[in-house]
């Protein structure tokens, strides 16, 4: 009976934590704004450029073939975007990206198939949306990144560069073009 004792803690802990989950959403639905209208703030519209269906070229041959897929939706009633990027090579990459109303700040966590992972944070500077943070590479190393997205026209032109001591040193990691699909 005492190996199943652990087991017991957990369980309890976790209803603990389902329980506690709930009362905010109580509260939530007791409020006299709809879910729905509590990310309608301009702050949460500041990256709706980037939602939509993406074909993505390399800017020194933005002619040439496409390397990538993105596709970004707005999801959780316009609360975040969901990224889900497949490149040619067998990359693929999914992300929630979302703005934190305490910080004021939008908040990157990005995953792939090959066992990186990164969390960036950041805001709208210039008309362009900057988030810079660790990456956390599958050999173990962490660099640091600042990735900035702007929009060209119809395309969205996303950059990034990396640092490998602690942002002394910056180089380019890069530089990519997005068009819509058709």
């Amino acid at each position: 009976m005492d190996s199943l004792r652990p087991f017991h803690r957990i369980r309890h802990a976790l209803a603990v934590i389902a329980f506690i989950s709930v009362i905010p959403a109580a509260a939530s639905a007791a409020a006299d704004t709809p879910a729905s209208t509590r990310c309608s703030a301009m702050e949460y519209r500041q990256f709706d450029f980037w939602i939509g269906d993406w074909d993505t070229f390399e800017m020194d041959d933005r002619n040439g073939p496409s390397i990538a897929r993105a596709r970004i939706s707005s999801i959780v009633d316009g609360c975040a975007l969901h990224e889900r990027y497949e490149q040619s090579d067998g990359l693929v990459g999914e992300s929630i990206i979302s703005f934190d109303p305490v910080r004021r700040q939008w908040q990157q966590t990005w995953i792939t198939n090959r066992g990186s992972n990164m969390v960036l944070w950041g805001e709208l500077r210039d008309g362009a949306l900057v988030l810079e943070g660790e990456v956390h590479l599958h050999d173990g190393a962490t660099v640091l990144q600042r990735i900035t997205w702007r929009t060209e026209g119809d395309a969205v032109r996303e950059t990034a560069v990396l640092s490998r001591d602690g942002g002394e040193h910056w180089e380019p990691a890069f530089d990519v073009l997005s068009r819509k699909r058709d």
